[in-house]
């Protein structure tokens, strides 16, 4: 009996989106690690025999300089999805005008710098509006995953807070980033927004079942930061309750779970950053292991056409 799905995806930030996100201006300068990470990812991802979405920033995608390493995310077989142009958490903000442009220079740059025309999306901050599926739709996109199913986002929030500096300004279009309590109540698996057609699917990143705390890779090392026996115990507990509940699990990394401590500058406010590279790179390497033993791991276009196939997928209303 084949196993269940599961999708890997990885939001391909670069060092200024975060140190943007964070209020750091020094940003402008658009400092990178992609020339590290990507290597890092592409390498473990093949040790272990996986294809995963690449969620793209546009604007990285618009230098020169990320050429070679965007093509090789493309040559290796990966799906390729659009992470905006601007990679701005308060995306959801947005009105339809900049929307549009926001998601067509990023679409464009995309295109050039892989080859593929992105048909998946996230937001920033896993930011999303009714004007973003709307428009999502209208361009065709077959699938979001903008959507994080978890109580936690004010504390993720006020921990963001506490260790930024941000003007009243900058404050004030952060007020929203990683969502509010409600979110904890959004579904967890796989829906269908109710904007006409067919209408846009939606693959919430997964959190664990029942409880809704967060179950990707950035926070399970976090874990490991105190007890590395706990943090596996608390990941093969989320992959039963999975299993458990019916739920196909979307799991993401990030490229910060590719970084060791010595390698955190502009980005040792993450949380995990503390942690040596070797401890993460061997962290990361079982959970792979254990999420392919007890599921079949695809991209997220897999993952999207899989649950596209089912009848009766609940149709909501996208009221944010």
């Amino acid at each position: 009996m084949p196993l269940p799905l599961a999708s890997l995806s990885c939001d391909l930030d670069d060092k200024w989106a975060y140190m943007k996100t964070h209020g750091n201006p020094a940003w402008r300068t658009l400092p990178s690690y992609l020339d590290v990470v990507v290597p890092r990812i592409l390498s473990c991802l093949s040790q272990h025999r996986l294809t995963a979405t690449f969620f793209l920033v546009g604007q990285d995608a618009a230098l020169p300089r990320n050429r070679e390493q965007f093509c090789a995310i493309a040559a290796a077989g990966h799906e390729i999805g659009n992470h905006s142009f601007h990679h701005d958490p308060w995306l959801h903000r947005y009105a339809q005008e900049d929307m549009a442009r926001e998601l067509t220079m990023a679409e464009e740059h995309i295109e050039q710098a892989t080859g593929q025309r992105p048909i998946g999306f996230r937001g920033p901050g896993y930011s999303l509006s009714q004007i973003t599926v709307e428009e999502l739709n209208r361009r065709g996109y077959l699938y979001d995953a903008s959507t994080l199913p978890t109580f936690i986002g004010p504390l993720a929030r006020a921990y963001f807070f506490m260790s930024s500096a941000f003007t009243r300004e900058e404050a004030a279009c952060r007020n929203t980033i990683f969502g509010g309590l409600r979110d904890g109540f959004r579904r967890i698996q796989p829906y269908r927004w109710d904007v006409g057609g067919q209408g846009l699917i939606e693959i919430p990143v997964t959190t664990m079942p029942f409880l809704r705390v967060p179950i990707h890779f950035s926070y399970l090392l976090y874990l490991s930061l105190y007890s590395p026996a706990a943090a596996k115990a608390y990941f093969k507990t989320a992959l039963a309750f999975c299993r458990a509940a019916g739920v196909e699990p979307s799991l993401l990394l990030h490229p910060l779970d590719f970084l060791g401590d010595d390698e955190a500058d502009g980005v040792a406010f993450f949380p995990g950053m503390r942690l040596p590279l070797t401890h993460k790179l061997e962290m990361i390497a079982w959970a792979l292991e254990a999420l392919g033993a007890t599921f079949q791991v695809v991209t997220m276009r897999e993952h999207a056409q899989k649950v596209a196939e089912h009848r009766g997928l609940p149709l909501l209303a996208p009221t944010m």
